[in-house]
């Protein structure tokens, strides 16, 4: 069973171009900061991942629903309160729940709030299409953005820390590459991601394909 016969001709489309072909962060390099600042540790990297999915999700269902009645001159407003909204709830369920997860994520967190990723989907498709095909195109986004956020924070927290969720899984001798846990380590893997990917999905600079 094909994944065209269960979402759909036009569902199908998007889930790959979300997971793949449009990838928001390797072809249009959207939300690249929070891929930086806390892909250091997998558990961080999961919970940024959850949370922008479900921000997606939230702000895909209210802006395609209400895509009729919002007003052109307000519609950045609108998007912005609806993703306000949401980061709010992430915030604070991590706040509840997983204190120390939110302690080690800091201000990225509220941060989620001008994520790219999440302004250009609603703008650029939430706003045109129905709620149907916007949560599907949600998803397939956030799925893209987790893998590859969870994909770095496992490269550097084996090669950074010795470590994966937390649990060590370097021999003790290993020692730890202090740039993977820094920055600049970030900037490496990421540019190492998007060559990689850019090449196999046939990314081509604007104006060359």
């Amino acid at each position: 069973m094909s994944l065209k016969s269960i979402l759909g001709k036009k569902a199908a489309k998007i889930v790959k171009s979300g997971l793949w072909f449009d990838h928001p962060i390797s072809c249009a390099t959207l939300g690249v900061c929070s891929a930086l600042a806390i892909s250091n540790k997998v558990e961080n990297a999961i919970a940024m991942s959850l949370g922008v999915t479900f921000v997606l999700v939230l702000t895909a269902v209210i802006i395609s629903s209400l895509r009729k009645l919002i007003p052109s001159r307000v519609r950045i407003i609108t998007y912005m309160i609806t993703i306000a909204s949401g980061v709010t709830i992430v915030d604070l369920i991590l706040k509840a729940f997983f204190p120390a997860i939110s302690e080690a994520m800091g201000p990225y967190v509220p941060l989620i709030i001008t994520n790219c990723i999440i302004m250009g989907r609603a703008e650029a498709f939430f706003l045109q299409n129905n709620p149907y095909h916007s949560v599907v195109d949600a998803v397939s986004n956030g799925l893209a953005y987790a893998y590859t956020l969870v994909l770095i924070a496992v490269i550097r927290e084996i090669l950074g820390f010795g470590t994966l969720l937390g649990w060590r899984v370097m021999p003790e001798a290993w020692v730890d590459w202090v740039v993977m846990a820094a920055p600049a380590g970030a900037f490496f893997i990421l540019g190492v991601f998007l060559w990689i990917t850019r090449t196999l999905a046939d990314v081509k600079p604007p104006g060359k394909g």
